[in-house]
């Protein structure tokens, strides 16, 4: 990944940066959440769960602002910074802006009183995520937006954020949506009922599991002409499996070889695969890092022993 800088987040001890046989830690004993490219050459990032902050080419971070909400995740959009949270919000930062505005329109999304938390109650303890933005993506040409709410499907927006419908079946349950670079038309999603790809800008889905060893998949990236994306029966511990997808609307789903292990350390959860170029950055549940330098054709173990990652940035 030459040139390039791995950003490694994780939910218990900060985040790790590795630019070639240099690793820094950048936090530490705090969650960061939320990498996101910030439009200039750096990256945004969620710390302890309240500040937005920036992170320069050089290396540099600063807050832009803080929140009385839990933030989850964030995206630039030309001036603007949207920002999801836990609690199923949506706000924005306007350039210059000291606080995150609230979207309103977002709390009156069509069905929105369906929605429900993505967790659940296992020996007599609630666990799993609560009802949340989980990930936003915006279309090549940033004139749309999209929302991934677990669980309430992905709602989009035309007008950046003044109206909001809903897309997708909620109950497809949806983990991470990604839209593609090459063509503002194409976006897909890692949902539990498999693979899902919209060919009309998120209006309609097509939903994939042939060929996968479960439907349960959790994270999507999109590098070169394929579609990477994770899957695995138990989001807790169970192992899991990268898989691809050609991008053409008769591409069929195959393993990831040429390097991947047949079944990762634990899933590769949400946001923990990165794109850029040719290089690909995959994460799992195990602390392991993998990398590839020609859109994921083979692969190397760059790093082990990190803890448990939130995301992963390439910048």
């Amino acid at each position: 990944m030459k040139n390039l800088t791995i950003l490694f987040a994780t939910w218990s001890d900060g985040l790790f940066a590795f630019s070639g046989d240099t690793q820094t830690h950048e936090f530490s004993k705090v969650s960061v959440r939320g990498l996101a490219p910030d439009g200039q050459g750096g990256a945004l990032a969620i710390s302890g769960s309240h500040s937005l902050m920036r992170r320069a080419p050089d290396g540099e971070w600063t807050t832009l602002v803080r929140s009385d909400f839990e933030l989850s995740c964030c995206i630039a959009v030309g001036s603007l910074i949207y920002v999801g949270t836990d609690d199923a919000r949506m706000l924005r930062l306007s350039n210059g802006a000291d606080e995150l505005e609230p979207i309103d329109s977002f709390n009156h999304v069509p069905g929105r009183d369906a929605w429900f938390a993505g967790s659940a109650i296992i020996n007599g303890q609630r666990v799993g995520p609560p009802l949340g933005v989980r990930s936003l993506a915006a279309n090549s040409d940033g004139m749309i937006l999209f929302a991934n709410v677990h669980v309430g499907g992905i709602p989009r927006s035309v007008d950046g954020g003044r109206s909001w419908q809903p897309t997708i079946d909620i109950h497809s349950d949806v983990h991470e949506v990604c839209a593609a670079c090459s063509d503002p038309a194409i976006v897909v999603a890692a949902a539990s009922v498999g693979l899902c790809i919209s060919r009309d800008a998120g209006i309609t889905w097509t939903i994939e599991s042939e060929g996968l060893h479960d439907a349960h998949c959790y994270a999507v990236a999109i590098s070169g002409d394929d579609i990477l994306f994770s899957a695995s029966n138990d989001p807790f511990a169970a192992p899991g499996r990268i898989y691809r997808r050609s991008l053409r609307p008769n591409g069929s789903v195959e393993m990831v070889n040429g390097g991947m292990p047949a079944w990762t350390d634990g899933m590769v959860d949400t946001a923990c695969i990165a794109t850029r170029g040719s290089s690909i950055a995959i994460a799992d549940k195990g602390g392991n890092l993998y990398g590839s330098d020609d859109f994921g054709r083979t692969w190397s173990l760059r790093k082990t022993g990190l803890p448990v990652p939130s995301c992963l940035l390439l910048c």
